[in-house]
């Protein structure tokens, strides 16, 4: 099977890498960071351009920001559709707009390329490791031969309807991963602000029903005041909104995740915006004067 992949960033890099661990050799890459490419090509890939990924793989993965970046990639002029033979497959692992993925499928469908939207979750940590959660939509049949390669990135990969589905999983997962590490940063600031140390209420209440993947990962950096990003505040803020754009187009409220919305916009207009999005206590300490950082 030759694979292309086309996107090696903070994600995109350690799975392309994962995916040659994996033992899918005949690996064709590309980026426009010329340095991403030069790195997974040490690895085993081959550095390539979107038209030859197009004309000689069999399936095309993408692992880019937002809908437009995939639509552009895809379906702009000279894109690798162009280019893609009927019978060959399309994976975007990318974190897009629901509606985005099923226009593009409906566009591929016309020419005979079958697709699964595949977003993940788990940041650049288990992106690295290989313990990504994969979300997919598209068909039982298309799922069920391409899910091998999907589980060289991830431990866990769960086919939750049609197209579409995968990106909608993906909303959901974004919004409770938000509104979840809002919550911490109040809890902890509410203890530094009582007098209770931060450290000891996350070691005290980690292993209760507050606890949570969320908590584990998240807590550790805001008391350490590390904002490497695993996830970075920007791409937070473009999951969000494909979160409301939904949400308004279903007619779901959302009233938590506005506002968590809101208090990343205000981390974005302060600098915050390529932090990790565990900076959320950033907001919480500008207004108390109280930081958890030790």
């Amino acid at each position: 099977m030759k694979i292309g992949l086309i996107g090696l960033g903070i994600m995109g890099k350690p799975m392309a890498k994962n995916i040659l661990k994996g033992g899918y050799t005949d690996l064709l890459v590309s980026d426009l960071n010329q340095a991403a490419v030069e790195e997974v090509a040490v690895c085993g890939a081959k550095a390539s351009s979107n038209e030859e990924i197009g004309r000689t793989c069999d399936v095309v993965l993408t692992m880019l920001p937002n809908s437009p970046h995939v639509k552009s990639v895809m379906l702009g002029e000279g894109g690798v559709a162009s280019f893609m033979r009927p019978g060959t497959v399309f994976i975007d692992m990318s974190s897009i707009n629901p509606v985005a993925s099923q226009e593009i499928a409906a566009e591929l469908k016309a020419k005979g390329v079958e697709m699964l939207d595949a977003p993940v979750s788990g940041g650049e940590p288990k992106a690295i490791d290989g313990t990504l959660s994969f979300m997919v939509g598209g068909k039982q049949e298309v799922f069920d031969e391409y899910k091998p390669l999907l589980e060289t990135m991830g431990a866990s990969v769960v086919l939750c309807g049609e197209v579409g589905a995968g990106n909608t999983t993906k909303l959901a997962n974004q919004i409770i991963v938000a509104c979840n590490i809002q919550a911490l940063a109040e809890a902890l600031t509410l203890a530094k602000m009582a007098g209770v140390d931060p450290g000891l209420v996350f070691e005290a209440i980690k292993g209760g029903l507050a606890g949570s993947t969320v908590m584990n990962a998240k807590a550790p950096m805001m008391l350490e005041g590390n904002r490497k990003p695993g996830f970075k505040i920007d791409l937070h803020i473009k999951d969000l909104n494909n979160a409301l754009d939904c949400a308004h187009s279903v007619g779901a409220p959302v009233p938590m995740t506005a506002e968590v919305q809101e208090i990343l916009q205000w981390l974005h207009n302060h600098e915050g915006g390529q932090k990790d999005h565990s900076a959320i206590a950033e907001y919480y300490e500008y207004l108390t004067g109280a930081s958890l950082a030790c």
